[in-house]
């Protein structure tokens, strides 16, 4: 597993002071309200560095692998600080389908797979089917099938990440651990990306506290037809 993670961080394409504006946006949380409670922005946060900082609490980033097996496959990644919910999912939006065999104003929209890391663990597939209906030959509806693992009666609990992690250490299974290689050709994909910020001046959008981040996150995503699961 190890291995085949560290194929992949080094198949990660470099993004440069060219291509830097279109892949990536940039972001730090202002004043806002969360759970109805008021929360100051960046600046007024104890310890916080001098006003006028730049320093991102948000990030969005299109990227691309280029290997055989995700050649063509862009990956839209977005992490931040101050957001309404704390919320890791992976999503897998199948391809649309090229024709339309439906009837008048009827689309089947991609199919997607859901995997959520946390806070409640679990699969989840949406997909269109055709409506059961003698009347609506061709008419769709979208359908979601959900697995939650809180709702299996085999699992008393669902063990913390760390937990998982500390077991693995006592055992000595060193699989989902990050070995030296893999953090160092992180960092090397990330230090390419900083500079390629800092050369071409890539500015700090800010957007509310209580937000899923600044307005340019959602046309980076927009503008290749595709939108953020929440």
């Amino acid at each position: 597993i190890r291995d085949e993670k560290v194929k992949i961080v080094k198949a990660l394409r470099p993004i440069d002071a060219v291509t830097v504006k279109d892949h990536v946006v940039r972001g730090q949380y202002s004043q806002g309200v969360i759970d109805g409670q008021s929360v100051p922005g960046y600046f007024d946060e104890d310890g916080c560095e001098t006003r006028g900082s730049d320093t991102e609490t948000f990030v969005a980033i299109k990227a691309h692998v280029d290997n055989w097996r995700w050649s063509g496959v862009p990956f839209y990644l977005r992490t931040g600080k101050r957001m309404p919910d704390k919320v890791t999912e992976i999503i897998i939006q199948y391809k649309a389908l090229p024709h339309h065999i439906f009837g008048e104003g009827e689309s089947a929209e991609p199919n997607r797979l859901i995997i959520r890391l946390q806070p409640n663990e679990g699969i989840e597939m949406t997909m269109v089917s055709k409506r059961q209906s003698l009347r609506d030959k061709l008419s769709l509806q979208t359908h979601t099938l959900n697995f939650d693992f809180r709702e299996d009666g085999d699992i008393d609990r669902i063990p913390d990440a760390y937990e998982r992690l500390f077991l693995d250490a006592i055992n000595g299974d060193p699989s989902l651990f990050v070995g030296r290689e893999e953090i160092e050709e992180s960092w090397r994909w990330c230090d390419q990306l900083i500079a390629a910020g800092e050369a071409c001046g890539l500015k700090v959008n800010a957007y509310q506290a209580g937000s899923w981040g600044p307005s340019k996150s959602e046309l980076l995503i927009d503008r290749d037809g595709r939108s953020w699961n929440v």
